[in-house]
């Protein structure tokens, strides 16, 4: 299996406590000492194929992945299908190609995202709104959501990145100026939730149109970043095509825009866009294996702010209110009447659940999420 994304401290605690449980081996490809044990890796690897190998930061290292493709095809030879490896990174597409052309029909992927609501929230109201509001302010990366207070989990958040931008990035692609990358998401935190202006993007930082396209995709790339496309299907309307972009952790916005506390947040002007990514990523995170997630936006106001697909082709209609007296938006009523919605809610930060109207509910971020959580994919 090949474990992504950037919730670093969670990849590396799961994989030591497998590894300490069922006697597995851990090795960290950042660690000279467990690379110098992978000089001649196909005879390391060979000689451990009774344990599990977890092998950690696995992008530093694509050589490894032709000898990986050879050790488990001759398990599989042995009777062996399942249980050899456990492959963790920190990024998705480019480990994707480096082990998509090798391992084909050996791999699994699974993407570890950050702490969301459930994984943060208690049966108690207010405590659960409490750890809702402190996962918002804080984001969801284990070290910065469980920091003994509120400036010890902001300077994680500038380590990391401050990290990102100088050691991780240059990784995964051309060198960029640290400090222009950082421009660049720092405009897309102001811009938190808006539709996607490649052009006004580029002017903004002086490169061009193609230039500012490459660091869209590498944020995105790298699990930073999320494009919410459009919804596509034709329905007689001219709709927005444009995805809307967000920056997926609320915390790392936050301390983009250089907000510190909870009081600091709920008087910026970012608040509203913010609770609206916070919503939509928490959602997309524990909603069942393929379920997709757009917006819709039609020319005559129609809009609906998360659009749920499920397989089966049944929708769910979300709408996000900064209020704890929501009202819905004629737009919303107009876009529901476009797509016939079999579910309609508008998430709001309270706690109780109540009709709104025209089978429309107000609902709260932990009850909705438990509600897409319970289903069965």
């Amino acid at each position: 299996m090949v474990l992504l994304g950037p919730r670093q401290v969670g990849k590396t605690t799961l994989a030591l406590s497998l590894g300490k449980k069922d006697g597995a081996v851990y090795l960290d490809l950042e660690s000279e000492q467990d690379l110098a044990r992978l000089a001649e890796p196909e005879m390391y690897l060979a000689d451990h194929m009774a344990r599990l190998v977890i092998l950690d930061e696995i992008h530093r290292t694509p050589g490894l992945f032709p000898v990986l493709r050879g050790l488990i095809d001759r398990a599989r030879r042995e009777g062996k299908r399942n249980g050899l490896y456990l492959l963790l990174g920190s990024a998705s597409l480019d480990l994707l190609k480096q082990s998509g052309e090798t391992l084909a029909g050996r791999v699994s992927y699974l993407e570890l995202s950050p702490f969301d609501v459930l994984e943060t929230s208690t049966n108690e109201k207010k405590a659960a709104v409490s750890s809702r509001d402190r996962l918002w302010l804080r984001g969801g990366f284990p070290d910065s959501y469980l920091a003994a207070d509120d400036a010890a989990s902001l300077r994680w958040r500038q380590d990391f990145i401050r990290t990102y931008l100088e050691r991780d990035i240059p990784q995964f692609g051309p060198r960029i100026a640290a400090e222009t990358l950082r421009r660049f998401w720092i405009m897309l935190a102001h811009g938190q939730g808006g539709q996607l202006n490649i052009a006004q993007l580029a002017r903004s930082i002086g490169v061009d149109a193609k230039t500012a396209a490459s660091y869209i995709d590498l944020l995105v790339d790298l699990l930073l970043v999320r494009r919410l496309p459009s919804w596509r299907t034709n329905v007689g309307k001219r709709l927005v095509k444009a995805p809307k972009v967000f920056v997926r952790d609320s915390g790392l916005v936050h301390t983009l825009l250089g907000i510190t506390d909870r009081d600091a947040l709920l008087s910026h002007p970012v608040v509203g866009a913010s609770w609206e990514g916070f919503v939509i990523e928490n959602l997309l995170a524990v909603a069942p294996d393929g379920v997709e997630g757009f917006f819709y936006r039609a020319s005559g106001g129609a809009e609906i702010d998360l659009l749920l697909n499920f397989p089966d082709g049944r929708l769910w209609a979300i709408e996000v209110k900064r209020s704890l007296a929501p009202r819905v938006e004629r737009g919303f009523h107009s876009a529901c009447n476009d797509l016939e919605p079999a579910r309609k809610f508008v998430v709001y930060p309270g706690t109780e659940t109540y009709p709104l109207g025209d089978d429309i509910q107000a609902i709260s971020l932990p009850s909705l999420a438990l509600q897409l959580n319970k289903i069965k994919p």
